[in-house]
């Protein structure tokens, strides 16, 4: 009996893309001699793109889609896919292409060879900006360190068996991290290297901005450790007024004591500043035990194929 490989592609706003990555895509799969299935996740979309995907499954059965009645964002879109597929194993992979098809054989055959997971890594991150390059290096470092497992070159370009898919879709998380949540679950797993190709069509959904909120987003949903900045704040700041209070008593008994207006606005406004990130990171947190304890859906699909 074949191997049945599903290829999960979320897509927002791809219409130029959907038929150059399915065609480039199909050709990879079809040489390595299995059965497939294309699931497209129409992220909410608001151009052709559900429809291109119904043009191109018109002439072939296996090409599916499902469309979010908005934008969920790619993780809930990653997720849908993960949960429509019935493949012995899924690729994850973006619809730009910038994730190349060519290395889905080598894939494969670690697969074969019994990795439960085959994640693909950049050999490098393209023509991304400094900036870019820079944030993304503070995020992974940052997460990695909180969360205990190394991430500092996840992707969403991933082979799973469908042992883990089971397990990943399993999980009740509302907000999950993929990219994080495919390393904790464990299980055996390889790396394979690969360039980052150029986009061939428009450009990138993610604006600086949009990358910062998602930074923080999975920080805080992936680990507690911010919390423990509250305590760590309050313990320095605890150490600090010891000092300068030993410091006061000294020139108060000695009658050195200076008016002390400065340094006490400056204290004020020390411990002030404190409290506030304190209370925003305690705030954070809350909100997103908010989000979980509502358990509305991941998603909303509106429409299949």
């Amino acid at each position: 009996m074949s191997d049945l490989i599903s290829v999960i592609i979320p897509a927002f706003n791809e219409e130029a893309m959907i038929k150059t990555a399915y065609n480039e895509i199909r050709q990879v799969i079809i040489s390595l001699n299995v059965d497939y299935e294309f699931i497209f996740v129409d992220d909410g979309s608001s151009d052709r793109t559900f429809e291109e995907v119904k043009e191109v499954s018109l002439e072939d059965s296996n090409v599916h889609c499902v469309s979010f009645s908005r934008n969920f964002g790619k993780e809930s879109a990653i997720f849908a896919g993960l949960k429509e597929s019935k493949g012995n194993c899924c690729v994850v992979m973006d619809c730009d292409l910038q994730h190349p098809a060519n290395v889905i054989p080598e894939m494969y055959r670690l697969w074969k060879e019994g990795y439960e997971i085959v994640e693909g890594v950049k050999k490098d991150r393209g023509k991304e900006s400094i900036l870019y390059r820079l944030m993304a290096k503070i995020f992974y470092s940052v997460i990695s360190r909180c969360s205990n497992i190394d991430l500092k070159d996840a992707s969403d370009f991933v082979l799973m068996d469908r042992i883990v898919i089971d397990s990943l879709i399993s999980f009740p998380e509302a907000a999950p991290f993929f990219r994080g949540l495919s390393r904790w679950v464990g299980f055996r797993s390889v790396k394979v290297p690969f360039e980052v190709s150029e986009r061939r069509f428009g450009n990138s959904k993610w604006s600086k901005a949009g990358l910062f909120k998602y930074a923080i987003h999975n920080i805080t949903i992936f680990s507690a450790d911010p919390l423990q900045l509250v305590t760590v704040m309050g313990v320095l700041f605890i150490i600090a007024s010891i000092f300068l209070g030993g410091e006061a008593l000294y020139r108060y008994f000695t009658q050195t004591a200076l008016g002390g207006f400065t340094t006490v606005i400056g204290l004020i406004l020390l411990t002030g500043g404190i409290i506030m990130i304190s209370l925003g990171i305690i705030g954070l947190y809350i909100s997103k035990i908010y989000d979980e304890v509502k358990d509305r859906p991941r998603y909303i699909i509106e429409k299949r194929i």
